[in-house]
């Protein structure tokens, strides 16, 4: 743990006064039940955020120093050690598994800057490792006042950009973070960044009462679509199986990872999470999974993992894998068993990760997600600005175009 001072950094007001910004290089000098308290109530944050899977990743060499991803935590504390508020982050030597695209931003960086010894690497970066979750990344305490998270807030941004500013680090990167942290972030000098993902919510007031309730809500061509694709994979023989919580046994964790391995690499990558991780993060937090492993001839051929924050009742389409080629399996085991379950629990929201405009169509409707991003260097910033500034314009009319496609009949 490395303690740095910020109180020159303009602190908001007395709100945040005899607070200390640390830097942690470990979560190991974070208490974890300190840490998680933070996370009660946060979108976006079970299990993605809490002590269990952040290091996770760093122990089990994912995100790691080794992969291009040095941990370093900042967290605000008192006097007595009481943790007020806090933001995961990552010191990154590039820019894979961020889903957030800056090649180019660093690209122009470094051609204008690298002959003054000036690099875009490394940067700082507060990001879920490896999985577009939108949620909170400037986390505070739980019963504070608005005023006083605002203040905590605050705090954390300016104590980023100090750091950024003392090490002579090209920006820093806040990725997908709430609506309201981005438009704090945007009055404190940061740059916004749009972006779109596709969500499935439950009906309200009165939720689907099955599949077959939520296929009727769409349109005719979208429902028969929906219902040929389910045809086809039954038709091949595919059966599933529901896998909860513990019922999840290490050999299926070792079967998904086989599927989600193969899969990485039949796209010519590696995966990011390792097989070492899927065995933790299922024995030590069991009660935030489901699994759907699908069966051909009494074998399984394919699997798909679903993560669960029940305080929000939302369910996470992330990973997933296929040891056979079978028409439609992907959209079956990534989409509707999923869909089915959620409806079934009463989940309210089901995220598909990141793009992919197909999913419209199977009733996944655009969400706007945003980032903030600090950039040190003037130049840099003013050309970025620019840039956000056409690729709103053009976000704007991709959003429109979705919109006159939806899915859903017309509501009575």
């Amino acid at each position: 743990m490395e303690a740095f001072d910020t109180h020159g950094a303009h602190a908001p007001d007395s709100m945040v006064a005899g607070l200390t910004a640390r830097w942690h290089d470990s979560l190991d000098t974070i208490a974890a039940p300190a840490w998680d308290a933070l996370l009660d109530g946060v979108p976006g944050a079970r299990p993605f955020l809490t002590h269990n899977w952040l290091k996770a990743l760093t122990d089990h060499g994912c995100a790691a120093p080794d992969t291009g991803w040095q941990p370093l935590y900042l967290t605000l504390e008192d006097a007595d050690g009481r943790l007020w508020a806090a933001c995961p982050l990552y010191l990154k030597a590039h820019s894979y598994g961020e889903y957030v695209f800056d090649w180019s931003w660093a690209d122009a960086h470094d051609r204008a800057l690298a002959a003054q010894g000036h690099r875009y690497y490394p940067k700082l970066v507060s990001a879920v490792p490896f999985s577009p979750i939108p949620g909170q990344r400037l986390l505070t305490a739980p019963g504070a006042t608005e005023a006083r998270c605002h203040a905590l807030r605050a705090r954390l941004l300016a104590a980023v950009r100090a750091r950024c500013t003392q090490e002579g680090w090209s920006g820093a990167h806040l990725l997908f973070l709430s609506e309201a942290e981005a438009g704090q972030a945007c009055q404190a000098g940061w740059l916004v960044r749009h972006g779109v993902q596709f969500h499935w919510l439950n009906r309200s007031p009165a939720p689907y009462a099955d599949f077959d309730d939520f296929l009727s809500s769409l349109h005719r061509d979208k429902r028969k679509k929906i219902q040929q694709e389910r045809r086809k994979v039954r038709e091949a023989g595919v059966s599933f199986s529901v896998l909860e919580g513990q019922c999840i046994r290490p050999q299926d964790w070792a079967f998904f990872y086989g599927c989600y391995a193969r899969t990485y690499l039949e796209h010519g990558q590696h995966p990011y999470l390792s097989r070492d991780f899927w065995m933790a993060v299922g024995a030590n937090a069991p009660e935030h999974w489901v699994m759907f492993v699908a069966e051909m001839h009494g074998e399984p051929v394919a699997a798909s993992l679903v993560a669960l924050d029940h305080q929000t009742g939302t369910a996470y389409g992330r990973y997933w894998g296929s040891m056979a080629q079978v028409s439609c399996l992907h959209f079956e085991a990534c989409y509707y068993q999923p869909l089915a379950w959620c409806i079934a629990r009463g989940m309210a929201r089901f995220e598909g990760g990141a793009q992919g405009e197909h999913k419209l169509a199977r009733g996944l409707l655009p969400v706007g997600t945003r980032s903030a991003h600090w950039l040190a260097h003037d130049g840099l910033r003013t050309a970025v600005a620019d840039f956000l500034g056409r690729e709103d314009a053009g976000l704007s009319h991709y959003v429109n175009e979705l919109n006159d496609r939806m899915p859903f009949k017309p509501q009575d």
